[in-house]
């Protein structure tokens, strides 16, 4: 079969197949295997390739358009596919009269342009080389719609009474992709509409609706409202308008001078209106409430701080009703209290939250402290403690303070239940021989089931036991126990005194001495305690330690000076012969023991008895110790003392000079003094 007959089959196939009813892709593909072979025993070893193809590409509605398609040296069949649908063999498209192959046959140029683009053309398109079995890229040809005129219903003119609401409806049709719809009032957007769109039964265009509400006193009358529509294909949009009529009640304004002002001056209230028809009547309330003496345009009064929170207002009316406008002044007051704060009574580790509002102008500074304290714990309206200690309990102050205008506070209690404290001096005082009292102040929330005290063997929780009473008082800070102790004896000073209280949260403990009580004396006879200035028992007591120190060095003395007249004839004694000791009793002197004598020599010892560690000397005391036990603490008997003294003296002096003139002696050999 000849070429040019071959081709004729293709193209007759081709026209079948439409007859048929049959897909033009599958006739394409068809005919292009049946005339690959056929190309490819005419051009052995040719391969093509495309120059140019299509590309994605938008247009506008009713805007010519053309798809690029070039393919070098070939001079076979080109088929332009629509969708997967072929739109005609070669360059013959007579179907789509809006459609032309154009571009140089010859060079290979099978472009196909479409002369006004609408939107049925918005598909995929590809061009296909039948006989090189090659295909383009798909191209995308989208095609945009501009929306019809926009319509705002009941336009041009809408009339409308003022205090009615107003909604004004705009829609643009058809648009592809769907319009953009905007307000506008003398060249400003108006913020605020909403919107819907509805896809059309061609699944490609769109309708879009715009509401917009407009408040009754937002608007003018003769004012014009413009609604614009835009989309990709006209973004210049297009746009319609209306205008609006009112007839409205007042419009009012409502003013007040001066401001700030403090409380207790005079304000002035104006209320301006604009009306169609003109005003009929002008009415001042407060809070609701009339103002009787108030009437016309401008109102006077003295304010208060209720005129913070308690608006004044104006009412004015006209034929088609009224219009009320309320305004509150700024006054300058001190703190006020709206929420007073609550005492507290938390379990210990709990949360203690305590609320305090105040009001006050300018802005005012919330504080909350604990009493006694400098430290600021909060400056919100609530102060919240966490998991509370005992330490906790206490007055706790919610200040409000408004700067250069006043302050205020309140004062709250928190109350922690939690176990006893006890907080007594440990170390407390009685007298010898008289009544002595012990006292543990216990503060327990909630009270103390239970106090006991204990000493040595015994437990006394209250009532009498012998020399010992127990008494329990209840204050408003606590509970003292107190312990009294009738006779007090030498041994109870040395007692340890336990305190203990209980109460359903636990129990708390505290050991207690009781010392003698040392800053008075008792003279004796029943005679009155008389005072004793401190400079006396200071220069008494270093007069006795000097005392004590000279009558040792004269014991000493002495002491040698006997023990050399009892071996003075005698040389040849050595002094170490066999010890007979006796004591040797000194007066006045209690605190030297164990001084001894024999035949042969004299040894004297003197011997100080230490004072146990950790307490007092009593055994041994210094003579102001001792006179202040025996009530014998006077300048007399110290004279006396000092007096035995110095006789005492004078006689070691003897003792010595004579020692000193024996031992010039060459042949007497000098004794021994241990």
């Amino acid at each position: 079969m000849k070429p040019f007959q071959l081709d004729l089959l293709f193209l007759c196939f081709f026209l079948f197949s439409q007859e048929l009813g049959l897909q033009r892709r599958g006739c394409c593909l068809v005919l292009g295997y049946m005339a690959k072979d056929k190309f490819r025993r005419m051009n052995e070893g040719q391969v093509y390739s495309f120059s140019q193809q299509p590309q994605d590409q938008v247009v506008v509605s009713g805007q010519p358009v053309t798809l690029l398609c070039a393919i070098p040296e070939y001079d076979g069949f080109v088929l332009w596919i629509k969708d997967g649908l072929a739109l005609g063999v070669g360059r013959d498209l007579s179907s789509y009269p809006q459609y032309l192959v154009v571009g140089n046959h010859l060079s290979g140029e099978h472009h196909l342009k479409i002369l006004r683009a609408e939107l049925q053309d918005d598909a995929v398109y590809e061009c296909q080389a039948i006989q090189a079995a090659i295909r383009s890229r798909p191209a995308r040809l989208t095609v945009l719609v501009p929306p019809d005129d926009p319509i705002i219903l009941g336009g041009p003119v809408i009339s409308l009474r003022a205090g009615d609401p107003l909604n004004l409806t705009c829609h643009a049709d058809n648009a592809k992709p769907a319009a953009s719809i905007i307000w506008l009032r003398k060249g400003e957007v108006i913020n605020g509409a909403t919107y819907s769109k509805t896809l059309l039964r061609d699944g490609k265009r769109e309708s879009i609706v715009s509401t917009l509400f407009i408040s009754p006193g937002d608007v003018e009358n003769g004012q014009s409202i413009v609604c614009r529509a835009t989309n990709k294909a006209i973004p210049g949009g297009k746009e319609t308008s209306v205008t609006i009529d009112i007839q409205h009640p007042p419009l009012v304004n409502l003013s007040v001078e001066p401001q700030p002002v403090l409380e207790d001056n005079i304000v002035t209230f104006h209320c301006s209106a604009k009306a169609n028809p003109a005003v009929t009547q002008y009415r001042w309330a407060k809070r609701g409430h009339i103002i009787k003496e108030a009437s016309g345009e401008v109102y006077r009064t003295t304010v208060d701080y209720t005129y913070f929170s308690e608006p004044v207002s104006c009412e004015v009316t006209n034929a088609l009703g009224s219009t009320n406008l309320s305004r509150t002044v700024d006054v300058y007051f001190g703190p006020r209290m709206t929420t007073e704060p609550q005492s507290l009574l938390v379990d210990l580790g709990s949360d203690a939250i305590f609320s305090c509002a105040w009001i006050g102008n300018p802005s005012l500074t919330i504080v909350w402290m604990k009493r006694g304290s400098g430290v600021v714990l909060s400056n919100e309206k609530t102060l919240t403690l966490k998991s509370v200690r005992q330490e906790d309990a206490g007055k706790y102050v919610c200040r409000a303070v408004v700067p250069r205008v006043g302050a205020g506070e309140r004062e709250v209690t928190l109350t922690v239940n939690g176990p006893p404290i006890i907080s007594s001096t440990q170390t407390q005082h009685a007298l010898h021989g008289e009544k002595g009292q012990i006292k543990c102040f216990i503060r327990s929330t909630p009270p103390p089931d239970r106090i006991a005290w204990s000493w040595k063997e015994n437990v006394l929780e209250s009532g009498t036991s012998g020399r010992y009473t127990v008494e329990t008082v209840s204050t408003e800070e606590g509970v003292i126990s107190t312990l009294t102790i009738s006779n007090i004896v030498r041994a109870d000073f040395q007692t340890i005194y336990n305190c203990t209280a209980w109460n359903s949260f636990g129990s708390d403990t505290e050991i207690i001495r009781l010392k003698e009580q040392g800053s008075e004396m008792k003279s004796g006879a029943g005679l009155e305690a008389e005072s004793v200035p401190m400079a006396v028992i200071i220069g008494v007591a270093v007069g006795a330690g000097v005392a004590f120190l000279v009558l040792m060095a004269t014991i000493v003395a002495f002491c040698c000076a006997r023990s050399q007249r009892s071996t003075g004839g005698r040389p040849g004694i050595s002094g170490r012969g066999t010890e007979k000791k006796a004591r040797l009793r000194l007066p006045r002197r209690a605190n030297l023991k164990g001084v001894v004598s024999a035949k042969n020599d004299i040894r004297v010892e003197i011997v100080h008895k230490e004072p146990a560690s950790g307490r007092e000397t009593e055994e041994h005391p210094t003579i102001k110790q001792l006179m202040m036990d025996r009530g014998e603490f006077q300048q007399d008997s110290v004279l006396k003392q000092l007096e035995v003294l110095k006789e005492e003296e004078k006689e070691f002096q003897n003792l010595k000079r004579t020692s000193e003139s024996r031992s010039k002696r060459p042949e007497a050999s000098l004794p021994t003094c241990y």
